[in-house]
């Protein structure tokens, strides 16, 4: 038996709030209430040393079923393709033209909210299409 309780998907970036709203919108999730004794996480972030302040941000799904995910600061920029990536699911069931269609709406919202689309991989058979594109920092992730 397994003692995992939760997995958080952590994300390394130069400006973690940005980063983590830029989620927020793409997944509906929502920013966490501010630690105890904090009315907002504004507050709580003023109170940490000056090089700490701003370096990190998380946000959660509001039915509490996703991860939570979590965006911390790193002095170095991105260098290379992900190893690990986040799939969006908005096309489930469908295929064809209709799985297209969804996953070009979805793709024009989000670029609105400053991702990148990179490339449409077509249906090849065995796997549908899907859109890989580049959050707003680069990171890669697919509307699948």
């Amino acid at each position: 038996m397994t003692s995992v309780k939760q997995v958080q998907v952590t994300f390394d970036c130069a400006a973690p709030e940005r980063v983590g709203r830029f989620w927020c919108e793409v997944l509906g999730y929502v920013v966490p209430p501010p630690p105890e004794g904090f009315a907002t996480w504004d507050a709580f972030d003023r109170s940490l040393p000056a090089e700490r302040q701003g370096s990190a941000f998380a946000c959660m799904d509001p039915e509490g079923v996703g991860p939570r995910l979590f965006f911390q600061r790193v002095p170095e920029g991105k260098v290379v393709k992900n190893r690990v990536h986040l799939d969006v699911r908005v096309g489930t069931g469908l295929v064809g033209e209709e799985r297209v269609a969804a996953l070009e709406a979805e793709c024009a919202r989000l670029v609105a909210l400053g991702a990148t689309r990179v490339r449409l991989l077509p249906a090849d058979g065995f796997d549908e299409s899907c859109l890989v594109m580049q959050d707003v920092e680069g990171n890669e992730f697919c509307l699948d």
